[in-house]
């Protein structure tokens, strides 16, 4: 699974509304050479956050133990990490696909952020 993009954004959006609660570290099992251009593009213009100034791809051997591991949705095997709490959001990759389907996206992750935050607060 490559990370280019529906963890990237969660770690984006969970940086910017959860920080005070926990750190957010975006990692896959392949790294891309960039996040995804619409991924990138529809962030900027919804949430002002520029992904490409404060992240970038990484490997899961490349991030901290984590205590809290959320799976976006794998259509793969997703490979076997401890950690004390676990989730699958289930998400559909939204890449190749329209602004409205990003969009979305973005809002379903922002959500479960939320979510996520005041379970651990």
């Amino acid at each position: 699974m490559h990370n280019s993009c529906r963890s990237q954004i969660a770690e984006a959006l969970s940086r910017k509304l959860a920080s005070d609660i926990f750190e957010s570290y975006s990692a896959g099992t392949e790294v891309k050479d960039h996040i995804n251009q619409d991924a990138v593009r529809m962030m900027k213009h919804l949430h002002g956050i520029d992904m490409e100034e404060t992240q970038y791809s990484k490997l899961i051997s490349d991030i901290p133990q984590p205590d809290i591991l959320i799976l976006m949705g794998c259509n793969v095997s997703c490979p076997s990490i401890s950690c004390q709490y676990r989730e699958n959001w289930g998400l559909d990759d939204p890449s190749g696909k329209g602004d409205a389907v990003f969009t979305e996206t973005i809002t379903q992750i922002k959500k479960k952020v939320l979510e996520l935050k005041e379970k651990f607060r």
